[in-house]
């Protein structure tokens, strides 16, 4: 526990407290929501000097279980990989390409969506050996026909991404007949969600930095009357980046 550097109530604390502005302490501790701590360190106070003024002026403070919950909202989630060998910059830009083709860049999670169980697996074990996300926070949602049997069709996914029942959210069951259906979706179609708004935004400007390259290369090749190499995926520079 915490000790007081001053005593409750000695002329110290009272000068600290003569520094502090309740109105700027609501901003911070309740509309912002920062900590006791991280609202003392703001305020360039005791965490105590600040705690006493609280109680002084009936600035409530959060319950045990409130506090927690903001302390891991705002906690990362995931751990980018920083080290990567040819391989695992060959899987990175594999990931970047799949979800620029077929990711959802509004909004505050990662939402990969595809019916091909090869690019599935290819973008999760992007998502666990790049991004290091938490396994236990990966989402599948499913959609598909209500002609199919939902049953075999989330034990398949289950096989496919290694992603537990227990983490598929509420699927999305569309009527239809599959003689009018020109899709052949025999497994339907799943959304692989992780709600990080954090790495949405580090997945995007990877999308932007290898978009701007592509692009410069391309047409540095054009100008020259040449063409891109079809064997090349990226430039050798790239790919050591």
């Amino acid at each position: 526990m915490r000790r007081s550097p001053v005593q409750f109530g000695s002329p110290a604390l009272k000068k600290m407290h003569s520094k502090l502005n309740i109105n700027r302490i609501r901003n911070l501790y309740q509309d912002k929501q920062f900590s006791v701590d991280q609202t003392a360190k703001k305020l360039g106070v005791s965490f105590w000097s600040l705690y006493d003024f609280m109680d002084k002026n009936t600035i409530s403070r959060r319950l045990p279980s409130e506090a927690n919950y903001l302390r891991n909202k705002y906690k990362p989630q995931f751990k980018i990989r920083e080290s990567l060998n040819g391989k695992d910059q060959g899987l990175k830009i594999a990931g970047i390409m799949l979800y620029w083709a077929e990711g959802t860049l509004r909004g505050k999670t990662v939402d990969f969506v595809n019916s091909n169980p090869d690019m599935v697996k290819i973008f999760l074990k992007f998502l666990r050996e790049i991004c290091g996300v938490d396994k236990k926070r990966l989402r599948l949602y499913l959609y598909i026909y209500s002609y199919l049997n939902l049953k075999n069709i989330m034990d398949y996914w289950k096989k496919v991404t290694g992603i537990p029942i227990s983490q598929f959210t509420k699927p999305y069951v569309r009527k239809g007949n599959p003689n009018l259906s020109n899709r052949k979706l025999p497994y339907g179609v799943v959304h692989i969600r992780y709600n990080d708004k954090r790495l949405l935004e580090i997945i995007h400007n990877w999308i932007e930095d290898y978009k701007k390259v592509i692009l410069i290369r391309a047409g540095t090749q054009v100008a020259k009357g040449g063409r891109l190499c079809n064997r090349s995926v990226m430039p050798k520079d790239v790919m050591e980046k």
